[in-house]
């Protein structure tokens, strides 16, 4: 049995595929399952595993450009 090195599993839906540059998805198999696994990462069904960070105010954006002078 030999693997076809191009070949791919698409991660949300598991459809065989290959690694072209035609397939503009890539590692998708569609626009479809590319926005699902957005998705599931946008509402953190999926998470980087490792402690949370906390930020403290002196990182938020929210206050950069307003600085008194």
């Amino acid at each position: 049995m030999s693997i076809e090195k191009d070949s791919i599993c698409c991660p949300s839906c598991g459809k065989k595929g290959t690694w072209t540059p035609e397939n503009k998805d890539k590692p998708f198999c569609s626009a479809r399952c590319k926005l699902i696994d957005l998705g599931e990462w946008a509402s953190e069904q999926h998470r980087i595993p490792g402690p949370p960070v906390e930020l403290d105010d002196s990182d938020s954006d929210d206050d950069a450009g307003n600085e008194k002078r």
